[in-house]
């Protein structure tokens, strides 16, 4: 049976996109890419700064290309940035070339994790709660058009999160699911 070589996550900014994918690569034994840090990485820059300096737009083009390399290159779990699927060729590449899964989040559930975090570019505004609801409002069809299956973030633990998509996986048959039991 052939593997997707990639399983990628989507998902609203603070959804644990980055922490459950770490985890997951872990109970794959899979290596673990962020698109963030990779792109961080190749230019040297914070996404803010960056955002700062060029503006949205430069952003979205250098992360569609880094979502391209990344989805042709070696197996792997990947976590996206949560504007990845704005842009038409990433949706493709991820449904295409990885088996991707939305983590949803409320935009109140979200706002709770995130209401001190200052390293967001799109919600250092006067109300990011507002902003949430209108991020989720537009992606949230696009999140759901990219995605295999989506899980429900809600209260589950991480470990909860990384043991039913291993299922789901396993189901797919996109992981050799356990051996028989002795």
């Amino acid at each position: 049976m052939n593997f997707p070589p990639h399983v990628a996550f989507v998902g609203l900014p603070g959804s644990g996109k980055s922490t459950v994918g770490r985890q997951l690569a872990r109970r794959l034994n899979w290596a673990f890419l962020d698109t963030d840090h990779v792109i961080e990485k190749r230019i040297g820059l914070s996404i803010r700064e960056f955002f700062e300096r060029e503006g949205e737009e430069a952003f979205r083009d250098l992360e569609q290309v880094v979502i391209d390399e990344l989805t042709l290159g070696e197996p792997c779990v990947l976590s996206t940035g949560g504007g990845a699927v704005l842009r038409s060729a990433n949706r493709e590449h991820l449904q295409q070339r990885s088996y991707a899964v939305y983590l949803h989040s409320s935009p109140e559930g979200v706002f709770r994790r995130l209401r001190r975090d200052q390293n967001r570019p799109l919600l250092q505004v006067a109300d990011p709660l507002t902003r949430l609801r209108d991020l989720y409002a537009l992606r949230d069809p696009l999140y759901r058009e990219s995605a295999r299956f989506v899980i429900e973030t809600g209260r589950p633990s991480v470990s909860a999160l990384v043991h039913l998509i291993v299922k789901q996986l396993e189901i797919s048959g996109l992981v050799p699911g356990p051996g028989p039991e002795n």
